[in-house]
């Protein structure tokens, strides 16, 4: 039987920032049921939910303080259960996030192991250690955290515990069996209430190398010891007991028919990162080269053929995605002069350099028809239909995510990419809800809602539309045959199924186009030429 998840598209909802229901400002779990008609009409095959769970939000969710329930303000398990019905009822698939790594502070497990003291059992269920120094008062390590500061927080009794991104999110320790049921007791709560699969957050940092004593990490640029190269033995992130965690896993979820698909985040070199989707581990993995390609045929045709090899090594497809909650949005990357520094264009306020929005809205559209074309799965994050770009000039006293306070004020964080959706072009939230939203939204946030797109022929969502409805025409095997006499220089050319070619113009110059009926074009065509930053598939005889 063909697995789902091997040609599917699914659309990530960022659950806070889609749409709410009630007026409180906050996208919940009825405001994503009452908008599910515009997915489906998209022409998705499911939806990918970020965290929902009740959570104290030091982390956009990602700081779980209880992994089966649904957080009071986004819902009820009533709620959710309602939302999966009528969900499948429209042939639409449901993942979530699940995040293992670690549970949010105010976790009962937590509070039991500050409650219990230094050397308890249910200290053993996190990663606690003695400081060093005389007196314990100096971390027990020179790891960093992701969201900047020390990895380490020190409690009142004076042990330490270990937090890879914030204070608010110990880690949890894999060496602890509890932990493993606990897990796969997680797992199946959600498959038995038809969750048709997982999103792994931080996939590859479960397992840590704890052993005495704690070895110093290389420090890396910015305070992030994240960087594996520089650490090629890291002990927090990649270790080969990870593995079996997922084999196990494997064999929990093999328990459904079908058995529940699963994704991983993993942010390690293609090498490394297939070893997670071996066939007895995870299905597939994110493909971040791709997200991260700059705009650049030679950089394209490397990561593609790169990507197809290292999944067909391990009998899986690649995941290709251009965005998602945690990077800027793509369409304010693409107009962006190379090699900018994001961070820095964020703390500039998205004024220097200046973006050149339309350039990178062209960018956008034909990266749309590029991605949507390759073999394999792919992920659209909410908004990416609609062309928005990055809402980099968010006051600061607005900003929520911890990377901005962590960091001394030197990183803006991800909350530019995750200010709620424009529905209508105009009321209170344009149409996010009726009584405004978390996040400012921007004053000309309307010109790129769904209701100013709707009936616009040439408009980004009338685009994806279009595309999405078309891709099943090539989605007929997975493989990419590239054209030797048409690939070439800045411009990448490849056959899909036999009878589409694709063609993506990166660079400025336009070129012919060969015999063939226009199947899709990113931008209107003038004659047989593909203008520059544009894209097209061909229906002809190869």
């Amino acid at each position: 039987m063909q697995q789902w998840w091997r040609d599917a598209v699914l659309y990530q909802i960022y659950p806070r920032s889609f749409a709410d229901s009630n007026g409180d400002g906050i996208g919940d779990i009825p405001g994503i049921t009452s908008r599910l008609d515009h997915i489906a009409a998209l022409g998705v095959n499911g939806v990918w939910l970020s965290p929902f769970y009740p959570s104290p939000w030091a982390d956009g969710g990602y700081d779980v303080a209880d992994f089966r329930g649904v957080d009071p303000a986004l819902g009820t398990l009533d709620d959710f259960d309602a939302m999966v019905r009528k969900a499948h009822k429209r042939r639409l698939k449901v993942m979530i996030d699940i995040v293992p790594n670690h549970t949010s502070e105010a976790h009962p497990w937590f509070q039991e192991a500050l409650a219990a003291g230094p050397g308890s059992p249910a200290r053993e269920r996190y990663v606690f250690r003695d400081g060093r120094g005389e007196n314990g008062e100096e971390p027990p390590t020179n790891w960093r955290s992701t969201f900047g500061g020390p990895a380490w927080s020190r409690t009142s009794d004076g042990q330490w515990y270990l937090h890879m991104f914030a204070p608010e999110q110990p880690d949890l320790n894999w060496d602890d069996d509890r932990v493993r049921e606990e897990f796969r007791g997680i797992l199946r709560f959600w498959a038995d209430r038809g969750v048709d699969g997982f999103r792994i957050d931080v996939a590859y940092a479960l397992v840590k190398d704890m052993d005495e004593p704690l070895r110093d990490l290389v420090p890396v640029e910015g305070g992030r010891f994240e960087d594996i190269l520089a650490n090629p033995d890291h002990p927090l992130l990649d270790r080969p007991g990870v593995h079996e965690v997922y084999r196990d896993w494997r064999r929990v979820l093999s328990e459904y028919d079908p058995p529940r698909a699963t994704v991983a985040e993993v942010w390690l070199p293609s090498d490394r990162r297939v070893r997670y989707t071996r066939p007895d581990e995870l299905d597939q993995a994110f493909n971040f080269e791709f997200l991260e390609a700059r705009w650049d045929a030679d950089t394209y045709r490397q990561v593609i053929d790169a990507s197809l090899r290292d999944a067909r090594s391990v009998s899986t497809v690649p995941t290709w995605v251009i965005g998602n909650h945690d990077v800027v949005r793509p369409v304010s990357v693409l107009s962006l002069p190379p090699g900018t520094d994001q961070r820095a264009w964020l703390l500039s306020d998205g004024r220097e350099p200046e973006p050149d929005l339309a350039l990178g809205e062209r960018r956008a559209r034909a990266l749309a028809l590029l991605k949507l074309a390759l073999p394999g799965s792919a992920y659209i994050y909410q908004g990416e239909e609609l062309g928005l770009p990055e809402v980099a000039d968010l006051p600061a006293d607005a900003l929520e995510d911890p990377r901005w306070v962590n960091s001394g004020r030197t990183d803006k964080g991800r909350d530019g990419c995750r200010v709620p959706l424009p529905w209508n072009t105009g009321g209170p939230s344009f149409g996010f809800g009726s009584n405004g939203s978390w996040l400012p939204q921007p004053s000309w946030w309307g010109r790129y809602s769904v209701e100013a797109q709707a009936d616009v022929p040439d408009s980004m969502l009338r685009l994806y539309q279009e595309v999405l409805t078309l891709r099943e025409n090539c989605a007929v095997d997975e493989e990419v045959r590239w054209d030797r006499r048409l690939d070439q220089g800045p411009v990448l050319a490849f056959w899909r199924g036999g009878y589409v070619l694709v063609m993506v113009n990166t660079g400025e110059v336009p070129v012919p186009l060969p015999e063939g009926e226009v199947m899709v074009a990113s931008v209107p065509l003038e004659g047989r030429t593909l203008p520059g930053n544009s894209a097209v598939w061909l229906h002809r005889e190869p």
